[in-house]
């Protein structure tokens, strides 16, 4: 089984495997000229940052910069917007659903690295892949470590590290991130602040 093959089903691999390091570098040159790009060429970003991506939704809005690890392991569904330095380390799947809100400073790590020093300093890792589901709120600086469900419906507070799963309908917050109470669409606007 080759590395890239361990990587796709979440066993240890060997991060500096040649192969790895190619996807690795390839992408790195994609972010680096898309994060070039002015402000006044918005949709020719949007568009490359939608060819690097494994699949983008017509709605699609991503603020630079913007870093990522492979791109054709994210998934977005239709109106997606990612404000500011939004980082998806992709070594695994990352799926958003439809109408996904992403904060500035966020973060998604699927790539974990092994307790046991002896194998994370021959340089093995793992990956675990990501879902968020539609109609997500994601407040600045929240971290989503490898292996996280998001549910729908569902909002995060600013600052949340998001360590496990996260049910429908939630308002969740906090280090580690936990759910904070059921979101009830019936409430008025001035209920959420």
């Amino acid at each position: 089984m080759t590395e890239k093959e361990k990587q796709q089903q979440g066993l240890l691999y060997l991060a500096s495997d040649p192969t790895v390091i190619a996807d690795l570098l390839r992408c790195e040159e994609a972010c680096f000229e898309i994060n070039r790009m002015p402000p006044s060429q918005r949709e020719e970003r949007n568009r490359r940052l939608k060819e690097l991506f494994g699949r983008a939704g017509k709605l699609f809005n991503v603020v630079t910069p913007f870093f990522c690890d492979y791109g054709y392991n994210i998934e977005v569904g239709e109106h997606f917007f990612a404000n500011t330095n939004c980082v998806i380390l992709d070594e695994a799947k990352v799926t958003f659903g439809d109408n996904v809100f992403i904060a500035p400073n966020c973060s998604f790590y699927t790539a974990g690295h092994p307790l046991e020093p002896r194998l994370r300093n021959a340089g093995m890792q793992y990956a675990l892949p990501i879902h968020v589901g539609n109609n997500v709120w994601i407040g600045g600086n929240t971290v989503v470590v490898p292996g996280v469900t998001i549910g729908n419906n569902v909002t995060i507070g600013a600052g949340s590290v998001v360590t496990h799963d996260l049910p429908d309908g939630v308002l969740a917050a906090g280090n580690p991130c936990r759910v904070i109470k059921r979101i009830d669409d019936a409430e008025p606007p001035s209920a959420h602040r």
